[in-house]
């Protein structure tokens, strides 16, 4: 984030745009900056427009100061990470970060349909209707999941709307990935809001981040259905142990395949606490359920057959006019390096293929001109697009998500890079 640091400080200082300075309404000339959406006490959200298009974003602008005083800075690091790779139809996208000597900056997809808990305060939902968020917010859960992420603060003031009323998970703020699973298997940071906190977390033993969501999944569904939570005390000791307990009561209105689910939700022990597959498999759950469709649009994988570049790919290819250096910087949070090769594109893949095996890279996808390998316990994802400069030459373009995180970054510099530097051209010397 550096990089965008630098570069936008100087187009601030020549437009002397922020939001608490909106004489002429625009952030770094690229966003128009309107109403005050909501804050708290780290930051504030803007409705915006961007400049080029008219689409409307949300626009998080976050205090430095405030984040230094409150020794806050990994934890708005490890946001950023976290959203930057997720992107899945239920879940806000974080569209670009960018910052000033003062601010972060925050450009969100923009959920028109605001939150869904003032849907539900001015009514319990419909059990079709309960069934159909649900439907999304397990996708999105299960989708996060499976990339190591947890989220440990859901609740319908963090889930909104969309135009089309379609569920949106957001505020990853208090998230963690697996990196900060400790030797035992478990985390153990305290987080969350009191009337939706799983009863393991009381205990102050750790816990499983996955376990955690699934309890408040089933919070949320309580209240679709129900129209109030389902543990709720004034005391906060008496609602703990309401929780702890598993003290509550289902709505007259409950059909019988709801209780069964949700009483498999709350379950207090999360060892036997319904999984994601299972809720998937239950009878209630399936009603009407049909598998949501998405793919990592910075990692689509295409057969572009025998293609040969023309001079304006290799321009846009190009950070500079050297395209004979071995890799590039990262380009976004999608980590992306070229290379030329003079190797055919089948012994480029298999070699891949076998140095991805060394670090438990499993091929899940390739092609005549491409591949794409995941592993990493879902956090390590990458893809390989081949096209061909000369009759020669091939350019082999490599992008990967890593979260950010040091471990799986060392993975990629310390062992799979090296292994691949065979495969990289070498022009003969002229001297």
């Amino acid at each position: 984030m550096q990089e965008v640091t630098e570069q936008n400080e100087s187009i601030v200082r020549e437009t002397s745009t922020t939001p608490e300075s909106r004489s002429e309404g625009y952030l770094f000339g690229k966003y128009e900056v309107g109403k005050l959406l909501g804050c708290g006490a780290f930051a504030k959200v803007y409705h915006g427009r961007i400049v080029r298009t008219g689409q409307s974003v949300a626009i998080k602008v976050i205090s430095k100061q405030k984040v230094v005083k409150g020794n806050l800075t990994a934890h708005i690091k490890r946001e950023i990470s976290i959203m930057q790779r997720l992107n899945h139809p239920h879940i806000v996208r974080l569209q670009e970060v960018m910052a000033t000597k003062s601010k972060i900056y925050f450009v969100l997809e923009f959920a028109k349909g605001g939150e869904l808990f003032t849907k539900i305060a001015k009514g319990r939902f419909s059990e079709d209707l309960s069934r159909k968020y649900f439907h999304q917010l397990i996708s999105a859960i299960g989708y996060c999941h499976a990339r190591g992420v947890y989220h440990r603060d859901l609740k319908p003031e963090n889930i909104l709307l969309d135009e089309n009323w379609n569920l949106k998970v957001t505020d990853f703020g208090l998230s963690a990935i697996s990196d900060q699973v400790r030797s035992d298997g478990l985390l153990h940071t305290l987080c969350g809001t009191p009337a939706y906190v799983a009863p393991e977390l009381l205990a102050k033993k750790g816990y499983k981040g996955d376990k955690l969501d699934i309890w408040s999944c089933g919070i949320v569904l309580f209240v679709l259905n129900a129209g109030y939570l389902p543990f709720n005390h004034p005391n906060l000791m008496v609602l703990y142990q309401k929780i702890y307990k598993g003290d509550f009561r289902f709505p007259k209105w409950t059909s019988p395949d709801l209780k069964r689910l949700l009483l498999q939700l709350l379950d207090t022990n999360p060892e036997t606490r319904i999984t994601v597959d299972k809720i998937i498999d239950d009878p209630w759950f399936r009603k009407g359920y049909k598998d949501i469709k998405f793919h990592g649009e910075h990692m689509e994988l295409k057969d572009q057959g025998d293609k040969y570049l023309n001079a304006f790919d290799i321009i846009s290819y190009s950070s500079g006019t050297n395209l004979s250096g071995l890799f590039d910087k990262s380009d976004g949070w999608v980590s992306r390096e070229r290379f030329l090769s003079a190797e055919s594109p089948k012994k480029i893949i298999e070699t891949i293929e076998e140095v991805g095996k060394t670090v438990n890279l499993r091929m899940v996808k390739k092609n005549r001109w491409g591949a794409k390998l995941e592993g990493q316990n879902g956090i390590f994802s990458m893809t390989v697009r081949i096209s061909r400069l000369t009759q020669n030459l091939v350019v082999v373009e490599i992008d990967r998500i890593t979260g950010g995180t040091a471990t799986i970054a060392d993975i990629w510099k310390d062992r799979l890079r090296p292994q691949l530097s065979c495969l990289i051209y070498q022009p003969a010397s002229t001297s």
